[in-house]
């Protein structure tokens, strides 16, 4: 019988972060996430899901704990073994995180920041098969035509494909996705979801994505980890989120929409 663990990706052990002023935004959270995954992070706003993300990939330091993907640990690796790790972890931010003032496909680019000549990189110089590549992935998305475009020029939803393109331009085995639709309609938060997902499916890269709304969770993900006060409350299937559980992630008042 195929051992269970050897699949496992992350490893993340009872990790807390305390913030100045003594905010205590994860408290001993522990899971394992096996590669090819779409996890599914929920709880209300200030739950700990966006900080719990960035611990994984240090663009948080945790407090204590610890983070081991693909057995490389995180939460001690020098400044070159992080270079190296995030190379392998993609980013999809709730705000886009783009240079708005710099074309589409100069933002694209910046997904291979790890990998380029550093002193090529300070002047947007970059391979041209790297190019090839990032105009790929914007036919991908959807939006090659708008490669010469500045950032700003586009809608949200654009730029958050450019925010997707720019992660797969890593060559990820993991993607961390930090409320990618929650300033989207709910159209457009279909259309970005359905991306995230064929990259799960087809490409075979971990997702692991916080989201508000449950109607998404239920149609994307293969599991879910609820956060409450910066606790794992719930770590299980989307369909065992019954109205007990329910209340026990959104609170005793909170009122069940989808």
């Amino acid at each position: 019988m195929k051992d269970p663990l050897q699949n496992i990706q992350l490893e993340v052990k009872n990790l807390t972060k305390i913030y100045e002023g003594g905010v205590q935004a994860l408290t001993d959270v522990s899971f394992n996430v096996h590669k090819g995954e779409f996890l599914a992070v929920i709880g209300l706003s200030g739950s700990g899901k966006s900080t719990l993300l960035r611990c994984i990939n240090r663009l948080v330091d945790p407090t204590s704990g610890s983070v081991l993907f693909s057995g490389m640990d995180v939460t001690n690796a020098t400044d070159e073994e992080l270079r190296i790790i995030r190379r392998k972890i993609g980013m999809v931010f709730q705000h886009f995180n783009l240079v708005s003032r710099s074309s589409v496909l100069t933002n694209v680019l910046a997904g291979r920041l790890g990998y380029a000549n550093p002193a090529w990189s300070l002047i947007n110089r970059f391979p041209k098969e790297d190019i090839d590549s990032a105009i790929r992935q914007l036919e991908r998305v959807g939006i090659a035509d708008k490669a010469s475009y500045r950032a700003d020029e586009l809608s949200g939803g654009q730029q958050q494909r450019v925010g997707v393109a720019r992660a797969l331009m890593q060559d990820p085995e993991m993607i961390l996705a930090d409320e990618p639709v929650a300033s989207l309609d709910p159209v457009l938060a279909h259309s970005i979801m359905q991306y995230l997902e064929e990259i799960n499916k087809k490409d075979g890269v971990t997702v692991l994505c916080s989201l508000h709304f449950l109607d998404l969770v239920h149609r994307y993900s293969d599991r879910v980890i609820a956060l409450n006060n910066g606790q794992i409350v719930f770590d299980g299937l989307p369909s065992e989120i019954d109205d007990v559980k329910f209340k026990e992630i959104y609170g005793k008042d909170a009122e069940r929409v989808g």
